[in-house]
């Protein structure tokens, strides 16, 4: 059986302002009775928006809206829904005239896999199936799948060898399936905040699983994000401040296959192996959806490796946890 637990951020939110009105912390309402508030569960954790609007009627249709994309964006990527797009393309290993969303972020994950020669990798889920399934099983050995299992998947991993266009998507090796769990979030919280933004919100604090800031946070500072212990969701271990940036987190303590933790839902793609080599990785971007594949990728990759990714990217750093309790930021 599975005995790893999600310690992912399982809470999301959202607290707004339009221009020129006071923002209190996440939460606080009382004291603004314009605010629109609500509570309810978005992309499998629970969700509360804070809307900050002059007028009430707005600010309830941003709401609205805000609920109604995230919950459009899920039926296209989440792969836990059978009605999804995602789900659909990976029964029938292809896709007509696919939601332009499903193209972009797959294009955009190509671009990703590139920059990192190819640590993240959309592809990597029939490795996933193989760990699931292999821990799932009683009496599994400790050592994990075995090195035939992990060879015949690596056979179907691949994102170059998807087709990909407006037109359609295919994967065309048998047996080949994607996850987009390293993205779409990211791409997700980018898309609210241009929901926000197009109506009126020039200060805010987006966290749809990943964060980005709109804008300063109360009193023109700028935002504070913590970054949680990996091992311990309610200790903040360092904060960063930020403002019109993107901040991702990603860690292999976030969910183990097995009792001991020796093998995570991070896996490398040109692998197979589930290498810890740090505790976590956080990293800042203009863009949620870059900051999250690029988090999910670091944790792959040397320190060296991802100095030498960053150095060809403006605006984007990473700060990287040992397993000692060490922080290396670049």
């Amino acid at each position: 059986m599975i005995s790893g637990t999600m310690t992912r951020r399982r809470m999301i939110g959202i607290s707004a302002a339009a221009a020129g009105m006071a923002l209190l912390p996440f939460g606080s309402t009382a004291a603004v009775p314009e605010a629109v508030t609500w509570q309810g569960e978005a992309m499998g954790a629970q969700a509360s928006l804070v809307i900050h609007h002059p007028d009430r009627a707005k600010a309830q249709k941003l709401v609205e809206a805000t609920v109604a994309e995230v919950r459009r964006l899920e039926r296209i990527f989440s792969l836990y829904r059978d009605d999804s797009d995602l789900t659909l393309l990976n029964r029938q290993h292809f896709l007509v005239s696919p939601p332009k969303e499903l193209v972009e972020i797959l294009r955009q994950s190509s671009d990703t896999w590139a920059l990192t020669g190819g640590a993240f990798d959309p592809t990597v889920q029939p490795l996933w199936d193989a760990y699931r399934r292999h821990f799932s099983t009683p009496g599994a050995s400790e050592t994990g799948p075995s090195a035939e299992i992990v060879r015949e998947c690596l056979a179907r991993v691949g994102l170059a060898r998807i087709a990909c266009s407006s037109d359609r998507i295919e994967l065309p090796v048998p047996g080949s399936a994607l996850t987009l769990n390293g993205i779409a979030q990211g791409y997700i919280t980018d898309k609210v905040v241009d929901l926000l933004r197009a109506g009126g919100i020039e200060h805010s604090m987006v966290d749809m699983g990943e964060s980005r800031t709109i804008g300063s946070a109360p009193g023109g500072r700028p935002w504070r994000v913590g970054i949680s212990d990996p091992q311990d969701g309610a200790r903040i271990l360092k904060v960063l401040e930020v403002e019109d940036r993107a901040v991702a987190t990603s860690s292999p303590f976030g969910f183990r296959f097995d009792a001991e933790g020796q093998f995570s839902h991070i896996i490398d793609p040109r692998s197979g192996a589930t290498p810890q080599r740090h505790a976590g990785v956080t990293v800042v971007a203009g863009q949620a959806t870059l900051a999250d594949a690029l988090s999910t990728a670091f944790n792959l990759m040397d320190v060296g490796e991802i100095v030498a990714v960053l150095d060809g990217m403006a605006g984007v750093e990473a700060h990287i946890l040992s397993h000692d309790g060490k922080w290396t930021s670049v």
